[in-house]
């Protein structure tokens, strides 16, 4: 009688120096797995969201009002429907609860990945769930501070001719969608790291489709920002900057990764 040798059985299935094979899941398991990760984002950032909610005035009079007090003229903040102030409280809530709650959702999507990765593969998963969450409120932030000198030209441009009034709803749009672009936008770094460590990419690749890559960022660009051209502009230059950057950080966790 033949008998099996597991470890001859494991090292024929393609695990070699090591190496784990990734975890096998059935298509209703990763459906769970997704519906649980989901919950447990949706409750941190509904806690998160309460205080913001709480505190939303102040937090709209002193973070979302603040790029507007570099233009010239200020325009003045109105609303046209009964129930847009009551929209804005829950706006600033879910935004806020977002943003706090930004740790916790980049850990749970980069665990959810996790499982289909080899073991060495995986190590880095807790690097970039960090880095995830410094590039994304970097972006953020990176966005916030640049609105006045966005609001100023635009507001600037009429200047003389039309009086500024914006409804509260539109302008609380504008400036999250500027911020949320942004953080997204800055999280090409952590992509590239992340591909480089399992191979699938080098900075040769990136090289090589670089022209292809200008394109592609001008019309995402052209997606994510308000449509005026400025804020295209302005979104697909720190782009272009990150994709330089992405190759260099290719490059070096690419060299890492063969020594």
């Amino acid at each position: 009688m033949i008998q099996n040798n597991p470890e001859a059985d494991a090292n024929a299935s393609g695990t070699t120096e090591g190496k784990e094979t990734p975890k096998e899941m059935s298509f209703a398991a990763h459906i769970a797995e997704l519906r649980r990760r989901l919950l447990v984002c949706t409750g941190a950032v509904l806690l998160c969201a309460i205080p913001c909610g709480i505190f939303w005035r102040e937090i709209f009079d002193g973070i979302a009002v603040w790029p507007l007090h570099l233009s010239a003229p200020i325009p003045e903040i109105i609303f046209t429907a009964p129930a847009d102030a009551v929209v804005l409280s829950f706006k600033i809530a879910l935004t806020g609860g977002v943003l706090f709650a930004s740790p916790l959702i980049f850990q749970q999507i980069w665990s959810f990945i996790a499982p289909g990765l080899y073991k060495k593969e995986r190590a880095v998963i807790l690097a970039a769930a960090f880095a995830s969450t410094v590039c994304f409120l970097a972006g953020v932030a990176f966005s916030y501070f640049l609105l006045p000198y966005v609001l100023q030209f635009l507001i600037g441009f009429a200047e003389g001719q039309m009086e500024p009034f914006f409804r509260v709803h539109e302008y609380f749009n504008f400036l999250m969608r500027m911020c949320f672009a942004f953080g997204i936008a800055f999280e090409m770094p952590v992509l590239a790291f992340v591909l480089s460590k399992m191979g699938v990419i080098d900075h040769r690749f990136l090289i090589r489709y670089f022209r292809y890559a200008i394109v592609a960022i001008f019309i995402v660009a052209a997606i994510l920002t308000p449509p005026d051209v400025l804020s295209q502009v302005l979104l697909a230059l720190p782009l272009l900057a990150l994709y330089a950057l992405s190759i260099l950080i290719a490059f070096f966790s690419g060299r890492k990764a063969k020594t």
